[in-house]
């Protein structure tokens, strides 16, 4: 009984921290102030954001490592 309730939890304990490196962050820039910031949500829409730089960063020091190259961001 201890033997399954372990690998449950190991199992549980993997799997959240593979979910978990799945995110992806992106630098959008707010239409109407042209403020930058780090999302970890793909926008839906440009009609408030627009996502700038190159594309998707796999963890968030990357995205603020990009937006600080990025001409639109640091001159704001």
């Amino acid at each position: 009984m201890k033997r399954r309730v372990l690998t449950a939890v190991l199992a549980i304990a993997f799997s959240t921290a593979a979910f978990a490196q799945t995110t992806d962050y992106y630098v959008v820039q707010d239409v109407k102030t042209k403020k930058c910031t780090i999302v970890d949500k793909k926008p839906e829409t440009t009609t408030e954001v627009t996502v700038v730089s190159n594309g998707v960063y796999k963890t968030r020091t990357e995205a603020e490592t990009g937006m600080k190259s990025v001409k639109v961001c640091s001159s704001n």
